[in-house]
């Protein structure tokens, strides 16, 4: 209807004329003999409407089948589709659409030739990743059966190594999964005490080494989502606890449940972040201030938490006092039936 009216308003100067040309008819008429004039008016009127309506009719339809060959050949700029848009137009346009054909077409091959490398990219640092957790296994294995060899100094230090190391690679595993076109998660229950259990256990040696007290008030807890995102996602959580811990650390777990969501709290008691720092801990690359305890971090972690929270439909909320603490907030809204609508 909208463009039905617009080619009224584009053509109303002929919608005009033809109306001008029927007064003169009628005048004509009236002079020359009044019994016509009352006969034939009505019809020369009729005549013209139906005239005009006839011409917006076939007009509106040319502009429709237009649009949508152009809607095509912006879509696919192919031969086949140029040239089935070139014979609706004229033949001035035709230049300017052969014209916008050879940009689209090269915009299309740099577009292509700029997937193809992503695409080898992405599947380099997967294959990187993966080919990286061997080594990474044979050392762990080294330190869980060769501890009576190694003095606890070295194992310690190696022990960090190997976490710091297994760290960066699950972060590029994800980054990568992030970026990539398809996604594999897989949504189910999860029992949270397991899950959580899990990802302390990766962090035990760097735990023990800074002397974490762990207070887990969790119960029989159990939430829906996929369960490598939320593993690594509490992985990120605690990692940043253990990098900006205070002298006497401490890690609180804990769940509340409303109506609409099952509340999970992660909260330290590690030197926090600065007020003006809080709303950018979730921006890519953002670090804060530049104190000694951050002149080494990526600002990748909780970036990468975000993203995947987005992705798994969940929310989050930060909290922190400088000097005191930080409380990360994960919320998993609660899955309504039918019959609760």
């Amino acid at each position: 209807m909208k463009q039905l009216w617009r080619i009224t308003e584009r053509y109303y100067p002929w919608l005009l004329l033809l109306l001008g040309v029927d007064c003169f008819c009628a005048i004509i008429l009236w002079i020359s003999d009044i019994q016509a004039f009352q006969i034939l008016i009505g019809l020369v009127v009729l005549t013209s409407i139906l005239l005009f309506s006839a011409i917006l009719f076939v007009l509106n339809k040319r502009e429709t089948t237009r649009r949508e060959l152009f809607r095509d050949f912006l879509s696919d700029p192919t031969i086949c589709n140029e040239e089935r848009l070139l014979s609706a137009i004229s033949r001035e346009e035709g230049e300017s659409i052969r014209l916008l054909a050879s940009v689209l077409q090269e915009h299309k091959t740099e577009s292509n030739s700029m997937a193809d490398a992503l695409q080898d990219y992405e599947e380099y640092v997967e294959g990187w990743a993966h080919e990286a957790k061997t080594p990474l296994s044979l050392l762990t294995m080294l330190l869980d059966n060769r501890s009576d060899e190694i003095s606890p100094l070295l194992q310690a230090k190696l022990d960090y190594v190997r976490s710091q190391l297994q760290e960066d690679v699950t972060q590029m595993l994800y980054y990568a999964r992030l970026k990539s076109s398809t996604k594999d998660y897989q949504f189910e229950d999860i029992d949270l005490n397991d899950c959580l259990g899990e990802v302390l256990e990766d962090y035990a040696p760097l735990l023990e080494e800074k002397q974490f007290v762990i207070l887990n008030k969790l119960q029989s807890e159990t939430v829906y989502t996929d369960r490598r995102g939320l593993q690594f996602m509490l992985g990120q959580i605690v990692s940043n606890a253990i990098k900006y811990s205070s002298d006497s650390p401490m890690l609180t777990i804990s769940m509340i449940h409303s109506e609409t969501a099952d509340v999970l709290s992660v909260e330290d008691n590690g030197i926090g972040v600065k007020k003006y720092d809080l709303p950018y801990i979730f921006q890519k690359g953002f670090t804060g201030d530049s104190t000694d305890s951050r002149k080494k971090a990526t600002g990748m972690g909780l970036y990468l938490v975000k993203k995947i929270a987005d992705d798994l439909n969940l929310y989050l909320e930060a909290t922190s006092q400088w000097g005191k603490g930080f409380k990360i907030v994960i919320f998993f809204p609660k899955l309504r039936s039918n019959g609760g609508k």
